[in-house]
């Protein structure tokens, strides 16, 4: 599903820290079989792929993510060696107002990539701020809408500055991660396991 070729034909920012963002990595029909078969999921928060069910569709595009073809990619593109990182795939269906501040991501992940899931984003909300500083939202220097098909990718650094204006409502993403060590990898995907289980037992959550 995923178009490699079109990842590793985006040019890579490297100053302030390195990024990419390609538009269109899937094609419409696979956009539109993936939405269909997208977890049902109804709540805030991000899930790990355990504790989701999912459709064929999605289920063939957590493949592609899987693939030694898109690690090979990302590799090349950074210039570093991912042969050792283990990858953390998790979803995120809904955003809420605290969603959205101002943050790098924590040490233990490597690479970022966020692959959004949406329709064309007509909001003006909700859209993905890389930024110059860590306190102001408008320091941008890209802003991406989260159009389905549009992958974002950075290597983690401690001024990789990201966030974006509150967001209430669908916002759908898969967010994957090469992560440090398998030991960072465990306690990240236990960590979300107990939140999702947290969701599905309280209703307000």
């Amino acid at each position: 599903m995923i178009d490699f070729d079109a990842i590793a034909g985006t040019a890579l920012t490297r100053e302030p820290f390195q990024f990419f963002a390609t538009p269109g990595i899937l094609s419409p029909a696979d956009l539109a079989a993936v939405r269909r078969d997208f977890p049902a999921i109804r709540k805030p928060g991000i899930f790990p792929l355990s504790e989701l069910t999912y459709g064929p569709a999605f289920a063939r595009l957590v493949e592609d993510i899987r693939s030694q073809a898109l690690e090979d990619v990302l590799a090349e593109k950074y210039g570093v060696d991912l042969s050792d990182k283990p990858l953390m795939i998790t979803v995120r269906g809904h955003a809420q107002k605290k969603d959205g501040r101002i943050h790098t991501d924590t040490k233990t992940k490597f690479v970022t990539c966020l692959l959004y899931l949406n329709e064309i984003w007509e909001d003006g909300d909700g859209r993905l701020r890389l930024l110059r500083k860590p306190d102001d939202l408008t320091s941008t220097i890209v802003e991406i809408p989260p159009n389905g098909g549009t992958l974002v990718s950075f290597l983690r650094s401690d001024n990789s500055w990201h966030g974006h204006e509150p967001h209430v409502g669908e916002r759908r993403y898969v967010m994957f991660n090469w992560m440090t060590s398998h030991e960072a990898l465990r306690r990240e995907l236990g960590r979300h396991r107990f939140s999702a289980k947290v969701k599905q037992l309280n209703p307000f959550a």
